[in-house]
């Protein structure tokens, strides 16, 4: 677990609820993730984890609770119940500090993989194009496919595709990584080498947040592990104490099933 400081969590959701129709998919979810830190979020299908996620970028907005990133504030209820996000460039700009990598990549089939790096650099943050590749190309080295900036994504594996996506949200320069059960829709064989890269990266001390149902990675990987269930978040506990006790009925019957 990270050293704990007077620093402000990175991530804070307080009390969020999110409905869609009448089917309520979060029910006043709390979380804190500290920097540095990498939480494994796990639970069953359906339990609200990748809403949950994408509601912390503004993906999806939600209907009560608050939000901050890096202690300030990007959504909150006031005492009439009505939920309010910061003004559009605030809000822009805090959640440009999470990157996300989605279960199917996302990337542009009609541009090349260094087409796809340099584009939200250059479109989005005004980089210059020479700086834009010079970054791109020293992360497409970071996750051991440089000789394929030229390819098209049609070109490469499933998990080629999420190590380059997971390159291109890493060229905004994120604070925070946000993961949406990245090894997902990979064969077996694929999925160590997208993991392989998800380790170094909390190495090197980056902020993550991570929805999966690899349960090693959850284990040897992450400091904390949070079980969500029917749109509740019933367990947060630290790795090691997780998988040695869960502590609730749905979480052990969640491992027993996955282990």
């Amino acid at each position: 677990m990270p050293a704990m400081t007077s620093e402000a969590p990175m991530i804070e959701a307080i009390g969020v609820r999110k409905r869609f129709g009448s089917n309520e998919v979060l029910r006043g979810v709390s979380l804190s993730v500290s920097r540095g830190e990498v939480v494994a979020l796990i639970g069953p299908s359906g339990s609200g984890k990748s809403t949950f996620l994408r509601c912390l970028n503004q993906l999806e907005t939600i209907d009560a609770g608050e939000i901050r990133i890096g202690g300030e504030v990007l959504a909150s209820t006031d005492a009439r119940g009505h939920c309010r996000y910061a003004p559009e460039a605030e809000a822009r700009r805090l959640c440009r500090k999470s990157g996300m990598v989605f279960q199917h990549f996302n990337l542009f089939p009609h541009l090349t993989v260094l087409e796809n790096l340099i584009e939200a650099p250059m479109v989005v943050a005004g980089l210059e194009r020479r700086r834009a590749v010079e970054r791109a190309e020293a992360l497409l080295a970071k996750v051991g496919l440089s000789a394929k900036r030229d390819s098209y994504p049609a070109r490469l594996s499933g998990g080629q595709k999420q190590r380059v996506a997971i390159a291109r949200a890493l060229c905004m320069e994120p604070e925070i990584m946000l993961f949406d059960e990245p090894t997902s829709a990979l064969d077996p064989e694929l999925t160590g080498e997208v993991l392989r890269t998800m380790r170094e990266l909390a190495e090197e001390r980056m902020t993550m947040l991570v929805v999966t149902h690899e349960m090693g990675f959850a284990r040897e990987v992450a400091h904390t592990v949070a079980f969500m269930d029917e749109g509740e978040l019933l367990v947060i506990k630290p790795a090691k104490e997780f998988f040695a006790d869960p502590g609730h009925e749905r979480a052990r019957a969640f491992l027993d099933h996955m282990l």
